[in-house]
């Protein structure tokens, strides 16, 4: 079954940088596109950062020249670096991933636990 596991959230100061990671494992046949959502207090999840199949990354305006998005195929890792963090970057952080696992014809989406990601001083 597949599972995706972030790690690297944390309390951050603004101006500051965190990197978030997850890793999807099981049994992967071939990944359509990977990215990062996030959900703020009292708003809905957004689109943070997506890598699609081929290496095109779209990014949220908000985080434009901030964040980078960035997949190692061989590890099956999609990577979140966040820089000049501020306040309003305060949200969960949720990994998603289109895959298709072995013994599927088609690609289902996941999700990771989400990491809080805490931008204060």
């Amino acid at each position: 079954q597949v599972q995706l596991v972030e790690s690297g959230g944390g309390l951050v100061q603004p101006g500051g940088s965190l990197r978030l990671s997850c890793a999807a494992s099981g049994s992967i046949v071939s990944s359509a596109s990977m990215g990062w959502y996030r959900q703020g207090p009292g708003k809905q999840r957004e689109l943070v950062a997506i890598v699609i199949s081929g290496g095109t990354t779209n990014y949220a305006d908000s985080v434009k020249g901030r964040f980078t998005i960035s997949v190692d195929d061989d590890k099956k890792t999609v990577y979140l670096q966040m820089n000049s963090l501020q306040p309003e970057d305060t949200a969960v952080y949720y990994c998603y991933a289109r895959l298709r696992e072995l013994g599927r014809a088609t690609y289902q989406t996941y999700w990771g636990q989400g990491t809080q990601v805490t931008v204060s001083s």
